[in-house]
């Protein structure tokens, strides 16, 4: 992916074509082109795009080749995510051949064994194909070969000993297979091995006990096999490991002392294995250590402080072991800490006072322990925190009303303890509670607040066995969301309010309170017949509905537009500070570049860092303004148009997380795949970020189908559904490689002069704040009319989410009308009027837009195929949503029904 990562791109401009691929002297053309029979079979073999048929003679002119020599033979094919079949075996043929890349493809059938006289091969990337069959023991005689990724294909049997000659090996990679018997021995003797990849495999048996000893092992991923055993010490005898994943296995043993070696590991997963003894105390000195997870294992003992020499730390997660005593008080020196999750364990003493000292703690779950004593009056101090969960416990106490300073609180659990007092009314302070409210098995008295029913958000409420009295407050008909609640056995008394969520509830919800009556209880409150009316109206109004729409929709959109004006706000007064009047006119001084690069060699003398910047400065080449970043397009003096975004940094994080953006921005800048847009540099100055993209000449899909609405539409149904291919395949490489986008939209998928599709935006929280780990991304994301009805009480975003947001990408392109629109009817959004439309006594067809669906019978099918693809995208429950990888080949087989 590294050298080749230009080969996936498509060649747009001239300019550009001349830069990423190179021309080649006439000369060249009289000399012996030795390798020119083979490119020419290989051309008719798989059909590349790129690839001009009509001059064989200028293969080494073709995107993704690279030549050398007089005689131009080909040392590099790079042809990553280009959709390519056929046979690859001609390829072997290639004597000089030093790299060759065809993941993302659709390769099937075997691994070409005729590739083992690939005598000069160093790398050999294989991956996201369909190969099947076994890894052939031929390619151990590639003796030059570096790097080896076989992943996610449907290989089988074991791993060939033959592989074991391959001594210059760095990299081995073979994850996402069918692979299975014992990782061979001589894996730890590869003196050069820097990453090992085998997770997700039927791998069985033991770690080697030498694999790490002579390595250079900085990654080793496992996770999700059949291993047994003890974890090794050698894995930490070089002492250079990174990563350490060995999660889903059935280990045991306890983790070695000699993790200690480790300074540089910075993720350490060993959960759901069988795990014993306790966490040895030389943890402390992994200063690195960002994400810790031994959740799920049967180990005891107590928590050790040393986790506090561990300053980096973000995610520590101990639940559902043996651990026992207190919660060491150092532990409150974790400045990072972001998620301390130990539920499930055996832990005592006083509730955690010193974990309320770390400031950017977003999740705390104490559960299911042993913990006593009161709640502290300053619990909320934590301003981030999103998830407290306290329940099954032994707390006592009455609630501290400062409870209501907890105004980000997404879950609040503390049922199962031992409260007393009154619920306090600032709970009707937290806003955004969503999820669920549980203060149930407490020893609560007195009346419920009517502050409740400010909780509009709220999905689950549970104030079950306690000792509350009077009414059910009127007020809480304003909690719109709810779906789940519980009063029962309390002292309640009076008429249950007339409200859909309550009547909908079973009479459990309700029973234990003797004096209580109304629907849904069996006891008649007498003559209410004048509340039935309003009751009738209420009905009429779907909560679900305001759940999915209003709870998810409208709060995010609304937070994000605050935060957007603000950063706006922000720009134009850094912008006021830059002019300076030269000779009566106004003079905009570029300020000084800490850090840039660009990452693409033959581009570097064509972009001018101090150019983009000052071009950025001038509101007039602004083209458009995101939730995440401002985009500009900006000339350089070399002729290269670039689209130049700017991202809005939150709590200076440029100038706090300069480093690790950085690293976060090369990253991105090594991703592969035709429907990425991903960048091709960066510069930094002040707290600013500026990425920088070449420049989408067509604009976004959004603007594409709306344009197109009109006097000027024109019939082009085949070039939007390459697009929805196009976008498909870029989304199911993101979560091949675990990404997940924060906001697919129409308007985030940009289209370049042959109106290919680029997903951009790609992992931008990433870069907002890289200090934030995966598992604690908030779901304050998305765009008004893409965000799944799930959103609104997880407020987290997951893979199926992003499939149900490309569903409604996919129903744009197929209906050509807007997401939410007034045109559907009062709560009702284009997925809901598309999955009514049998309850309207509509068809599918009806749904289509006809200027398409009636220029061709083909057109037609394919648009009522990939209709039915966006209606399983687009399912209420995640659980039904298909994989991206499905969806791409549902759409295939769409585009190839021409009958």
């Amino acid at each position: 992916m590294r050298g080749g990562a230009m080969a996936s791109l498509r060649c747009c401009f001239a300019l550009v074509m001349v830069l990423l691929c190179g021309s080649q002297p006439a000369a060249a053309a009289a000399s012996q082109l030795q390798d020119r029979p083979t490119m020419v079979a290989l051309q008719r073999e798989l059909m590349v795009v790129d690839w001009d048929p009509n001059n064989p003679s200028s293969y080494c002119s073709w995107c993704g080749v690279t030549c050398a020599g007089p005689n131009q033979t080909v040392e590099a094919v790079d042809l990553p995510r280009h959709n390519l079949r056929g046979s690859i075996s001609s390829i072997s043929e290639l004597s000089s051949l030093k790299r060759l890349d065809l993941s993302g493809n659709s390769f099937h059938g075997s691994i070409p064994s005729s590739f083992g006289n690939l005598a000069m091969l160093e790398f050999l990337d294989l991956s996201m194909n369909k190969f099947e069959s076994w890894i052939p023991s031929s390619l151990g005689r590639i003796r030059n070969l570096k790097s080896l990724n076989l992943s996610n294909n449907f290989l089988w049997g074991e791993i060939p000993d033959e592989l074991k000659k391959l001594e210059r090996l760095q990299e081995l990679q073979i994850s996402g297979n069918n692979l299975s018997g014992s990782i061979p021995a001589w894996v730890g003797s590869l003196t050069d091995l820097r990453v090992f990849s085998a997770y997700e495999n039927n791998l069985v048996g033991v770690i080697p006990d030498n694999l790490g000893s002579v390595s250079q092992l900085e990654v080793l991923n496992l996770h999700s096999n059949l291993l047994e055993g003890a974890i090794p010490e050698s894995v930490f005898m070089s002492g250079k490991l990174q990563v350490l994943v060995l999660t889903v296995n059935r280990l045991n043993g306890s983790l070695p002392a000699s993790v200690g070696n480790c300074k540089g590991l910075s993720s350490l997963r060993i959960g759901n294995n069988r795990l014993v003894g306790s966490i040895p105390a030389s943890i402390g000195n992994v200063s690195s250590l960002t994400y810790f997870e031994a959740d799920s294992n049967h180990l005891s003992g107590e928590i050790v402080p040393e986790f506090a020499q561990c300053s980096n730390l973000t995610l520590l997660n101990l639940a559902s072991n043996g651990f026992t005593g207190t919660i060491p008080e150092k532990l409150g020196e974790l400045k990072n800490l972001q998620e301390f999750i130990v539920s499930d364990n055996g832990l005592t003493g006083e509730l955690p006072k010193s974990i309320l000292r770390c400031r950017n703690l977003s999740k705390l779950d104490l559960s299911y322990n042993r913990f006593k004593g009161s709640l502290p009056a300053d619990l909320c101090n934590m301003s981030r925190l999103q998830f407290l969960l306290l329940d099954h416990n032994s707390i006592s106490g009455e609630i501290p009303r400062g409870i209501g300073n907890c105004a980000r609180l997404l879950e609040l659990q503390m049922g199962r303890n031992y409260l007393t007092g009154n619920i306090p009314p600032e709970i009707g302070k937290i806003k955004n509670l969503q999820i669920a409210l549980n203060l149930s098995f407490n020893h609560l008295r007195g009346p419920l607040p009517q502050e409740l029913g400010r909780l509009d958000k709220l999905v689950s409420l549970d104030v079950s066995n306690n000792q509350l009295s009077g009414d059910i407050p009127s007020e809480l008909k304003g909690m719109l969301s709810l779906i789940e609640v519980n009063f029962s056995d309390n002292q309640l008394t009076g008429q249950i309010p007339i409200f859909g969520p309550f009547q909908k509830s079973p009479r459990s919800s309700f029973s234990g309170n003797k004096d209580l009556c109304g629907d849904p209880l069996d006891f008649n409150c007498g003559d209410y017949s004048s509340s039935v009316a309003g009751y009738d109206d209420h009905r009429k109004v779907s909560y679900k509905i305001i759940l999915a729409v209003v709870g998810s929709g409208l709060s995010v959109f609304t937070t994000v537009s605050v935060v957007a004006s603000l950063f706006m706000l922000r720009e134009k007064q850094e912008m006021d500070g830059k002019d300076t009047m030269v000779a009566g006119e106004v003079v905009v001084t570029p300020p000084h570049i800490t850090a840039g690069n660009v990452f693409i060699e033959s581009l570097k003398q064509a972009i001018d860092f101090d150019g983009a910047v000052k071009a950025t400065l001038k509101n007039s080449n602004k083209v458009s303004n995101g939730t995440f970043s401002t985009t500009y397009k900006v000339a350089m003096p070399s002729g290269l148009v670039l689209s130049v975004k700017k991202l809005k940094s939150v709590d200076r994080t440029v100038v706090h997380h300069q480093n690790k953006m950085i690293r976060e921005l090369e990253r991105l800048g090594n991703l592969c795949h035709a429907n990425l847009m991903r960048p091709i540099g960066y510069a930094i100055y002040e707290d600013v970020a500026l990425l920088l993209h070449h420049y989408m000449p067509n604009g976004t899909l959004a603007q594409l189908l709306r344009n197109k609405i009109g006097t000027e539409f024109e019939p082009d149904w085949p070039r939007r559904l390459s697009i929805a291919i196009g976008v498909a395949e870029g989304l199911a490489y993101l979560h091949h490689i675990a990404i997940i986008h924060l906001d697919i939209s129409s308007g985030n998928i940009f289209l370049d002069a042959n109106f290919n599709a680029l997903i951009g935006e790609i992992e931008i929280s990433k870069l907002l704040d890289p200090s934030k780990g995966p598992a604690s991304i908030s779901a304050v994301a998305g765009s008004f009319g893409y965000i799944p009805p799930e959103y609104a009480y997880t407020m987290r975003v997951t893979v199926p989410g992003n499939v149900y947001s490309f569903g409604v990408v996919l129903l744009e392109i197929v209906t050509s009308r807007l997401p939410v629109d007034e045109v559907f009817g009062e709560g009702m959004d284009l997925v809901k009027w598309v999955h009514n439309a049998s309850g309207r006594g509509e068809f599918l067809e009806q749904m289509m837009d006809a200027r398409l669906s009636a220029v061709t019978f083909a057109w037609r099918k394919q648009m009522v195929a990939v209709l039915k693809v966006a209606m399983l995208c687009t399912e209420d429950t995640p659980a039904k949503r298909p994989k991206m990888k499905q969806v791409v080949e549902m759409l295939l087989e769409a585009k190839e029904d021409q009958m």
